[in-house]
């Protein structure tokens, strides 16, 4: 006679996971001041943004007589590109900072959230 295969059995475990006993769970009250510094950052990289944007935008003139002077604007792209990349890096950083608060702000007593189980 054959014997019909086995799987091996699995075990479910209904109780849920403890948080690390060492506060590296994600509730961390400190990611209040990850997300202000953040915010600094985020100022500054849009000031510098700016800034750039302004250097990379040359408006020329040249006169001409018996008329108005002829206008022509002149774009440098290496200025244009790091306002962008500053940009770019600035909307990842009001991402992460909005996560942050988000997790900072969820935060609850251990005796709150023992309660709660």
């Amino acid at each position: 006679m054959t014997e019909a295969a086995t799987e091996p059995e699995t075990v479910v475990d209904d109780e849920p996971a403890e948080a690390p006993a060492d506060g590296q769970g994600l509730h961390q009250p400190k990611r209040w001041l990850i997300a202000a510094a953040e915010a600094v950052a985020i100022v500054l990289l849009v000031v510098a943004a700016v800034w750039c944007w302004n250097r990379g935008v040359v408006q020329l003139s040249y006169p001409v007589e018996g008329r108005e002077p002829l206008v022509s604007t002149r774009y440098h792209g290496n200025w244009l590109g790091t306002a962008t990349a500053a940009l770019t890096l600035a909307v990842v950083l009001v991402l992460d900072a909005v996560r942050q608060v988000v997790l900072a702000a969820r935060t609850r007593p251990q005796k709150a959230a023992e309660a709660d189980m």
